[in-house]
């Protein structure tokens, strides 16, 4: 089955749009026409090849939001017309430790990327959702909630559970004093969930802009990370953050605002690492910094039910796959209240 999907051919050249050819349907899979597509900023460094291992062509996006058109004879789970979502994961190994308790973005041989992974049954790359249609197995498919504007739900498939997953591994509660850094794609996320999960939610950033969005969206403090009085004020008053900057940055103005036993979660990956912290607080106060990565599709569909029992989206601008080159571009402005998000329909091939 041939497609028309938006193509990188090279890092320096743009996206163009062309065909790409689907995988034949296997016994538990799914066939879903893509109806929107969030736009990663990890999309943007597959596409250029900023990390090294993009192979080309490629086909980037996995925060997808479809419609069910075919299943293959095994499939138990899903039924033609139903609206489903897929986020960064196709596959894994399915038998470690990891994947036989649900955790499969941990799975130790290394779970399949929605794109630029290896596709088991072709031995070539998989492709993603900027494209009219995409071909997964069904276990790595999750419902959406129909009442939910579904453009909206697309970045949930990535920056909303990669935020999800630890505030909910590391029992956030309601009364927890929560520290969010930085309000892009994955911090707005942030704000939202934890908010909504009944956290006091304090939000990092350097633009004073930001403060009434912030608030909006559900912070109860803004603190202006660049402002020594400020951060001051907010020493030892969180019980957790999740860090959600992508970019290399000193961590121990964060740890001071911890109280102790607080935790300091990274989700954003820089290019460079991360000044090191000042082991002395840590130990005298037992701190603690951990990492969490994307969430499992447990986790992933715990996350939409939750969001479509309280009516959480993403805040978007939509696109035209056409516009895709003008969006990277913006993107790296830091242009972009939260995520763009390709529209499958208004997209011209």
């Amino acid at each position: 089955m041939k497609v028309n999907a938006l193509v990188a051919r090279e890092a320096t050249s743009p996206l163009v749009s062309d065909r790409i050819a689907l995988r034949p349907l296997q016994k538990q899979d799914v066939n879903i026409e893509v109806l929107y597509c969030g736009v990663c900023h990890s999309d943007l460094h597959m596409a250029r090849n900023e990390w090294g291992v993009s192979r080309y062509p490629l086909v980037p996006g996995h925060e997808i939001v479809g419609r069910v058109v075919a299943t293959g004879p095994e499939v138990e789970s899903y039924r033609v017309g139903d609206i489903v979502g897929v986020g960064v994961m196709v596959d894994s190994c399915r038998s470690c430790h990891f994947c036989r308790q649900q955790e499969e973005q941990y799975c130790e041989a290394g779970f399949t990327a929605t794109y630029n992974g290896i596709d088991k049954f072709t031995g070539e790359s998989t492709w993603g959702g900027y494209a009219r249609n995409l071909i997964v197995d069904q276990h790595f498919v999750v419902r959406v909630p129909e009442s939910l504007p579904l453009a909206g739900v697309a970045p949930l498939l990535c920056a909303g559970v990669t935020v999800w997953s630890p505030l909910r591994h590391f029992g956030v509660k309601a009364g927890d004093r929560v520290g969010v850094v930085g309000l892009g794609g994955l911090g707005h996320m942030a704000v939202k969930l934890a908010s909504t999960l009944g956290a006091e939610v304090t939000l990092f950033t350097t633009s004073p802009e930001k403060g009434a969005d912030a608030r909006r969206l559900g912070a109860k403090r803004v603190v202006v990370s660049r402002d020594a009085q400020q951060m001051a004020q907010a020493r030892t008053s969180l019980d957790f953050i999740i860090d959600c900057v992508a970019a290399p940055h000193d961590l121990d103005p964060y740890l001071a605002t911890l109280k102790t036993n607080g935790r300091l979660v990274l989700v954003g990956i820089p290019d460079d690492r991360h000044t090191s912290p000042d082991i002395t607080p840590m130990v005298f106060r037992r701190l603690s910094i951990s990492g969490s990565s994307i969430g499992s599709i447990q986790e992933t569909q715990e996350m939409l039910d939750f969001c479509g029992q309280h009516n959480i989206t993403a805040d978007v601008e939509m696109i035209a796959g056409e516009g895709i080159e003008q969006a990277f571009a913006r993107m790296l402005k830091g242009d972009v209240r939260y995520r763009f998000v390709i529209d499958m329909a208004a997209t011209r091939w």
